[in-house]
């Protein structure tokens, strides 16, 4: 053991700590050059995890097609849309879904599916540019022969007093009461008519009952009449429907009782439909 004292030689107590000094630094550049393996990067784009060489999914070559595809875009088709029913298809388009189910071979009218295509024009007709529905006119020109109908059996009731496509039509109004709203292209596709629950809704013209029930939302109770070719009148809104599909109505028959189904008070709420679409009642109207 070596003792150090203040009469120590200054060499002898230099040498020993710079020798020590020197081996701890050399200790700790070697410390800090060891090698380590690098941390690994993480890479986040969308390339690394779709690797150029991943396979495209398609549909399966085999997958059906929805019914009436072939057709879509034509003239006289209208391809489903979500919400949809027969029964607005046929409002919009003038017809009635009975007659939509037997054209496009629907056996469960309540199952129709988005995208599918469905004819709303008879079998036959063509449509012009304008919308217009031409049916094809029955000719005897081969044989030059005019044949005369048969006469009406007194059983049946004869078809509405307005041929078909008759750009003339007249309708009654279809309750007494006053009223609420008038037509409104954007916002109100009839007339809103007040009155009391149990007022009677009348035909305002003769037709035939082409719906019957509380499918549509936002008509409540609705009766749909179709009158020709060209019209339909739709009467919502009712807390009671007294006629049945298919039924012939004259103007003026009681056909429903006036409600507040599906609306926010007791109304009639009454639409007239040329070729489909919303026209002003008040048009046909007499001026009360």
């Amino acid at each position: 053991m070596i003792s150090l004292s203040n009469r120590t030689h200054p060499a002898l107590l230099s040498a020993p700590l710079s020798a020590l000094l020197s081996a701890l630094c050399l200790a700790v550049l070697a410390a800090c050059t060891t090698s380590h393996p690098p941390a690994p990067v993480e890479d986040r784009s969308v390339a690394s995890k779709t690797p150029a060489s991943a396979p495209v999914v398609t549909a399966p070559a085999d997958a059906k097609p929805l019914p009436g595809a072939e057709n879509a875009g034509k003239p006289g088709y209208y391809t489903v849309q979500r919400g949809d029913n027969l029964t607005r298809i046929g409002l919009d388009h003038g017809q009635s879904w009975r007659d939509l189910a037997r054209w496009n071979g629907i056996a469960n009218p309540d199952v129709i599916e988005v995208g599918q295509v469905v004819r709303v024009t008879p079998p036959g007709s063509a449509v012009e540019s304008n919308g217009v529905v031409v049916r094809p006119v029955a000719s005897n020109a081969a044989t030059n022969v005019q044949t005369t109908p048969p006469a009406a059996s007194p059983n049946i009731r004869p078809a509405p007093s307005n041929p078909a496509g008759a750009e003339d039509m007249a309708f009654a109004w279809p309750a007494n009461g006053n009223v609420l709203a008038g037509f409104d292209e954007a916002k109100n596709k009839g007339l809103d008519i007040g009155g009391k629950a149990g007022d009677p809704v009348q035909a305002a013209a003769d037709g035939q009952v082409v719906y019957a029930g509380a499918g549509l939302r936002g008509y409540g109770n609705l009766v749909i009449l179709k009158h020709n070719n060209t019209y339909l009148t739709a009467y919502a809104h009712n807390q009671k429907l007294l006629v049945k599909e298919e039924q012939r109505v004259r103007k003026g028959d009681k056909i429903a009782e006036m409600g507040s189904s599906d609306a926010d008070r007791v109304k009639l709420h009454f639409e007239v439909r040329k070729q489909g679409k919303p026209v002003d009642p008040a048009k046909f109207l007499a001026a009360r």
